[in-house]
């Protein structure tokens, strides 16, 4: 089980650029076995998976970010972060941070989950 936490979340408008952190812990992790995701819940609907990285860095992205969003880690610092850019009033959302026991992101393996990180977009 890993500890995630994530923060630089907050209002901004529409076009601009926030950048997300998720801070890894745990008694025991290595960060080429796990995958590590972006997911977002906007009020009322379902939470959607909208970015994910492999343990070998390999990115995967959702169509409604896909050129604006960039998904990395920092090995050194134990961080996953997601750079959003050009953002929409529609990226409005609370965003979590996941954590998967599978290297290639094929499964959802003893899934560790953040609090959430709220982010306001506005025109």
């Amino acid at each position: 089980q890993v500890h995630l936490v994530e923060s630089g979340g907050g209002s901004v408008q529409v076009g601009g650029s926030l950048r997300l952190s998720c801070a890894i812990s745990g008694a025991t992790f290595d960060l080429n076995a796990l995958c590590l995701r972006w997911f977002r819940q906007a009020p009322g609907r379902d939470r959607d998976g909208i970015a994910a990285l492999s343990g070998t860095d390999t990115p995967y992205y959702g169509l409604s970010v896909k050129g604006r969003f960039t998904i990395s880690k920092d090995r050194a610092k134990n961080t996953l972060y997601l750079q959003m850019n050009s953002l929409k009033s529609e990226d409005t959302a609370m965003y979590y941070c996941a954590a998967d026991q599978s290297p290639t992101c094929e499964a959802t393996e003893q899934r560790s989950w953040g609090r959430g990180t709220q982010v306001t977009v506005s025109s």
